[in-house]
């Protein structure tokens, strides 16, 4: 069974060490084929929280990671930076890559740069990157589960919410369904659900999960959540099955536990074209 962390929204610079261990602990108990950073890795980009972020990410042990940046990871203040190498702290810590992708038998994870310098906490995806994602997921071996991270939302489950919603997410959503797209895995929001985009979205060519995070090991918590991180394993392969968990951090015992588990079945892997 291939099992994949999604660890979101950590804000370095604003982390809680008891919940760092205690995420450390439980990543490398259970052995990730993946890890994956969804954005906001830093709280305001400078260069000391990258390194505690970089440093964070060893601990972890993965054989692989797929770090992408947020709109935190982009520096506020320092005009000159955002302007001129906006993304140069983000690239000395995790390499030049900003929208990473990993493969291996069981598991395709393409993902999308959804921030931009001129924009403070909106996310935008472009219809190069629409079609970039398609023709990878396309590409798709019959027995990967296929997933999409990107940082901002593409579903909301309020709609005092919907401001935090990604710039052409209908068009991506549609297309992505209708090239393969299993899972689409974000955060930004700090809420953790999943939710069937099939059901919320008209006509899309197949069944598509997205599954949000909330903030891993930062004191910055909203909407009464505490910190979590999800857990998504790969079940079955006929029918396609996965399973994403959510594990909170209870601070009575100073670790992450599992608290919620949502199972999936999934279409095969053929995508359907109009």
């Amino acid at each position: 069974m291939t099992l994949l962390v999604q660890i979101s929204d950590t804000h370095f610079g604003t982390e809680s060490a008891p919940v760092v261990d205690a995420l450390v602990r439980m990543v490398v108990a259970l052995a990730p084929s993946l890890v994956v950073l969804s954005g906001d890795i830093t709280q305001r980009a400078r260069p000391a929280q990258f390194r505690a972020a970089r440093e964070f990410v060893e601990r972890l042990q993965a054989p692989a990671t797929l770090v992408i940046p947020g709109n935190h990871d982009i520096a506020l203040y320092n005009l000159a930076s955002r302007l001129f190498s906006p993304y140069a702290n983000h690239r000395r810590a995790f390499g030049h890559e900003l929208e990473p992708s990993f493969e291996s038998d069981a598991l395709l994870v393409v993902s999308v740069k959804t921030t931009r310098r001129w924009l403070h906490e909106r996310g935008v995806v472009s219809g190069a990157q629409v079609e970039r994602i398609a023709r990878q997921l396309e590409a798709a071996q019959a027995t990967q589960l296929r997933v999409v991270v990107t940082h901002q939302p593409v579903h909301v489950t309020r709609r005092e919410d919907k401001a935090e919603l990604l710039r052409g997410h209908e068009r991506a959503v549609q297309r992505w369904a209708a090239a393969g797209a299993d899972l689409i895995l974000g955060g930004h929001s700090h809420l953790p659900f999943v939710r069937p985009l099939h059901d919320h979205h008209a006509g899309l060519a197949r069944r598509v999960w997205v599954v949000q995070a909330g903030t891993a090991v930062s004191s910055r918590l909203r909407h009464d959540a505490v910190n979590s991180v999800n857990v998504v394993r790969s079940l079955t392969l006929d029918p396609r099955r996965c399973a994403v968990e959510r594990w909170d951090y209870e601070p009575h015992a100073q670790a992450f536990a599992p608290v919620d588990r949502v199972e999936m079945e999934l279409d095969a892997h053929a995508a359907v074209t109009h």
